[in-house]
């Protein structure tokens, strides 16, 4: 298939210029291709580099060096070049991202926090709320809770909000940092669907997983990374 991601040669150093500059390479040359159907895990040990590719490949985060060329609109986009407007039109079309944290704005309910990237890109409000309650309710969020703001939420409610904001547009490319870090077995188990769901639909997926049973059932394959 074709390649939706291609990362060439990129490189990040960090420099603490508050600690006299000093210079903390995190990875050098990485080379990385995903296509759509696969979840391509990256996997290493703590301050390898996994969750900065990651924010590398969102646009967060500019490397030093190298590519990102992503699939976007019948065209490749260098990430790491592009021009902000650029980046977030990818964003907006092609390129979810789920964090390990929530951050919504404040007072808007949870149904339209997840509704909210399926509205960007025009879809009919009665449509995008579908969509949102569909995925809340395999997430076992309360139907009572969908009108209130996610920041009254636990910690686990807000993480299962922030996964089904992340699968509800369907954008081709999905970016996920350690999405069930908070959740239990049963929702654990539910992501795992959401993304063979996603594989099986095309969508090209990068992921952090920290559950070793989950990285071992949606992986195609691993990406290593070495501290």
């Amino acid at each position: 298939m074709t390649a939706m991601i291609r990362v060439e040669t990129l490189s990040k150093t960090y420099v603490l210029h508050t600690q006299g500059g000093v210079s903390i390479p995190v990875f050098a040359d990485a080379d990385l291709e995903v296509a759509g159907g696969e979840c391509v895990t990256l996997h290493g040990p703590s301050g390898s580099g996994k969750s900065t590719l990651l924010r590398c490949l969102y646009g967060n985060c500019k490397p030093d060096a190298g590519a990102i060329r992503v699939r976007h609109d019948g065209a490749e986009v260098d990430i790491a070049a592009a021009d902000p407007r650029d980046v977030l039109a990818v964003r907006k079309h092609t390129m979810g991202y789920v964090s390990q944290f929530l951050r919504a704005i404040p007072r808007v309910p949870a149904l339209d926090v997840v509704a909210e990237p399926l509205r960007a890109v025009g879809v009919p409000a009665e449509t995008a709320r579908g969509r949102a309650a569909e995925l809340l309710a395999r997430l076992r969020i309360p139907e009572r809770l969908w009108a209130l703001a996610p920041a009254t939420f636990s910690g686990g409610e807000q993480q299962r909000v922030n996964i089904a904001r992340g699968f509800a547009a369907g954008h081709p490319i999905l970016l996920l940092d350690e999405p069930t870090a908070s959740l239990d077995a049963r929702n654990r188990a539910v992501v795992i669907e959401l993304i063979e769901e996603a594989k099986a639909a095309g969508t090209a997926l990068v992921g952090v997983f920290h559950d070793d049973e989950v990285r071992e059932a949606v992986s195609t394959r691993i990406f290593s990374m070495l501290g």
